[in-house]
């Protein structure tokens, strides 16, 4: 990057304060900002940061007022949250170097297809009868079991491991140490207190623009598939077991586990260190706070929170007589003293 504040506002569509001619080469928070870079403030909280910042332009949202006078070069826009976001791509994409070619120690299969502008690094190891298309990024160490289909764009950092027949759609991130398609966690109790374990047969389908947070598992179906829909955002040691499906644009946030063959919506919204036991289905827009456990199903649109989980409202109002327990427990045996 090395654009001035004017073209950035341009960029932007938004509008100088200051200085349009500064450059500007990176990026920075406000906090720890330094000459030469741009950062962004989008809430009044961080306004006292605004007379002492370093950086040499920031981006502001329309709707702040600067009571102060300031140094630094103002860039306003509609909304200084997305507008520096914008920016963040840009730049991650200029410092990105997509590779090409086969590295010599990747192993793969007669049988593999393999597209000519693939990234294959180092001891990449691709099974028979896959599919790896047109600008897939796979990088050290990865593992693509047999029957895989990978499609365009889609990039793999080290270590990920593929399991058989697994379908990944076009431009989809698996971070380091992503599992896809193990088994799943099925045993048929027996006697003696014994567990058979039931084969895992069925496949994952990974649909496009998913995200796959480091560490994160998605078991294989039982029978038929695993389906994570378009658009989902998985975090790190997220857990989806077999038979799960997940609806288009879902975010689940870090540690939470999908127990088997449950249903989540489009457009939920799931906070960290939730619990979902199994067989339950979730509707469309479904907001869950974090370290809730669910065990009945959730109509659409509903937020819910606690263990098990129950309206967020209902959640707080009890919530604020809990906390009151000790007081009005040392108030009743006060009264029953006094009896």
């Amino acid at each position: 990057m090395n654009l001035t504040a004017l073209q950035i506002s341009e960029k932007l569509d938004g509008t100088v304060e200051g200085d349009a001619k500064v450059s500007i080469q990176s990026l920075s928070r406000i906090e720890d900002a330094e000459a030469g870079s741009i950062s962004f403030m989008a809430h009044n909280k961080y306004l006292p940061y605004l007379s002492k910042t370093k950086a040499s332009a920031v981006l502001i949202s329309n709707d702040l007022k600067v009571e102060e006078a300031v140094s630094t070069t103002l860039i306003r826009v509609k909304d200084a949250y997305a507008a520096f976001t914008q920016l963040l791509i840009g730049w991650s994409e200029d410092k990105s170097n997509k590779k090409q070619g086969v590295h010599k120690s990747a192993i793969v299969e007669s049988s593999a297809q393999i597209a000519a502008d693939v990234f294959l690094g180092p001891y990449v190891c691709i099974g028979s009868n896959s599919v790896v298309e047109s600008g897939v990024q796979i990088h050290a160490h990865c593992v693509i079991g047999d029957n895989v289909k990978i499609e365009k764009g889609t990039l793999l950092y080290p270590r990920v491991s593929i399991m058989d027949d697994t379908e990944i759609g076009s431009n989809c991130i698996l971070h380091s140490g992503v599992v896809v398609g193990s088994d799943g966690f099925g045993f048929a109790p027996q006697d003696q207190q014994a567990y058979l374990k039931i084969p895992q047969l069925g496949k994952v389908i990974i649909k496009n623009n998913v995200e796959i947070g480091a560490n994160t598992t998605i078991d294989r179906a039982t029978l038929g598939a695993t389906l994570v829909g378009e658009g989902v955002k998985l975090d790190n040691l997220v857990q989806i077991a077999h038979n799960v499906e997940i609806g288009e644009h879902t975010v689940i946030a870090a540690q939470t586990g999908v127990a088997g063959s449950s249903k989540i919506g489009s457009r939920c919204v799931i906070g960290g260190q939730v619990g979902i036991i199994g067989h339950l289905t979730l509707g469309d827009g479904v907001q869950i706070q974090g370290q809730t456990g669910v065990i009945k199903n959730i109509p659409d649109g509903h937020a819910v929170q606690g263990t098990p989980a129950i309206d967020y409202k209902s959640f707080y109002k009890s919530y604020a007589i809990f906390k009151r327990l000790p007081t009005i427990e040392s108030r009743l045996s006060r009264l029953e003293k006094n009896k």
